[in-house]
């Protein structure tokens, strides 16, 4: 059953995007033009820093411009988003160095890595074992097209769900159970304690600044009983046969987000360093359960369904390399403009000559508030 919908206030709902299987298609004839002129090219022909012709057109081409500039008539300093290397981002009010883009490009990409994440979770929105008579369900950095919290307020019609952003970018038409606020969870969270009973967070790095702040926060909001699920992703692409070269823009990849991250003060290396579960732990949830998955990038995988979590990652990534490179390789690393799309000029080719096996890994951490 289709859930009703609501308007929110002050904003106007934007035309659908364009069908990911249409964006697949689309991936895909652009991969196969390029295999048929590569004959005899290798990885070391990608090396020479000029800019080439190949941009995300072709991803453009299928994409078009479905998503339009939303309309609003709220006053407020938030709406004065930043305009930098020809993209928005949050404005300077209180997180200005948050890395994401927040327009229509970073958007869609991020739409289409929802269908990555629900095609390698086998269609779970999570995987905490929640309770069937749960009431409040809070979902913090929802992001830019809110598909996750409204897909959870669809399957729980008679749940209130809660989800924030740091910008006021969410679509306005939603489901009738689930409200979006602006918050920035590095601030003192404004919730009751104890009045969640299920907080989500998804894709957090480089956007928290104290991550054991952060779970306490949750902590204190969350009910007795109830459930905290982190759901994270490495930013440096790996191998499992060593088939991502020493200098390639693969490796560079994960350096700049690294690099980028120490320099910004938000850690990209959440995996690593093991954070979440750390910080579950020292916030004081029990039961905590760590799951660790590998998405893979491009369609090189032998198994099909992670095949097309390959494809839909690499489309994901295809949508807006340089959107996500942009902020951190200039402002926070001295890169120029030109440097930035000449790596993921070269990314691309890479990820496209299918001679590379490379994944993200991925970690889903959860943990119970005890109950008493």
């Amino acid at each position: 059953m289709t859930s009703q919908v609501s308007e929110t206030p002050g904003l106007t709902l934007p035309p659908a995007p364009t069908p990911a299987w249409e964006v697949m298609e689309s991936l895909q004839q652009a991969q196969a033009n390029q295999n048929e002129t590569q004959d005899g090219q290798t990885d070391d022909d990608t090396d020479d820093p000029e800019f080439d012709d190949h941009s995300d057109s072709d991803l453009d081409s299928a994409l078009g411009s479905n998503l339009a500039d939303s309309t609003h008539s709220l006053n407020s300093s938030i709406f004065e988003y930043r305009t930098l290397h020809g993209r928005t981002y949050h404005s300077d009010m209180g997180t200005a160095q948050y890395w994401a883009s927040n327009d229509d490009q970073a958007s869609e990409s991020l739409d289409i890595a929802h269908h990555f994440t629900l095609l390698l979770l086998e269609d779970k929105l999570h995987l905490t074992p929640l309770a069937t008579n749960i009431q409040r369900v809070l979902d913090i950095g929802t992001g830019t097209d809110s598909r996750l919290c409204s897909d959870f307020a669809d399957e729980h019609p008679n749940v209130e769900v809660v989800g924030t952003e740091i910008s006021p970018i969410q679509p306005s038409w939603i489901p009738s159970n689930l409200q979006l606020e602006i918050e920035d969870c590095n601030d003192a969270w404004t919730f009751r304690p104890s009045s969640f009973d299920f907080i989500h967070m998804r894709f957090m790095l480089g956007s928290i600044t104290d991550w054991q702040a952060t779970f306490k926060e949750a902590f204190t909001a969350c009910a007795p009983g109830g459930w905290v699920e982190s759901y994270e992703v490495s930013s440096t692409m790996e191998s499992d046969d060593d088939s991502i070269p020493d200098g390639s823009a693969m490796q560079r990849w994960g350096q700049v987000f690294e690099e980028g991250g120490q320099r910004a003060g938000r850690s990209f290396a959440i995996i690593k360093e093991d954070v979440q579960k750390s910080s579950l732990e020292a916030a004081g949830f029990v039961n905590i359960h760590v799951e660790d998955l590998k998405a893979p990038v491009g369609g090189w995988h032998p198994e099909p369904r992670l095949r097309q979590v390959g494809q839909y990652m690499q489309a994901a990534l295809e949508r807006d390399y340089e959107g996500y490179m942009l902020f951190l390789a200039c402002e926070m690393l001295g890169w120029t403009e030109d440097h930035v799309r000449a790596l993921c000029a070269q990314l691309r080719r890479e990820i496209r000559s299918g001679q590379h096996h490379p994944y993200f890994r991925q970690r889903i951490v959860y943990g119970q508030k005890p109950v008493a």
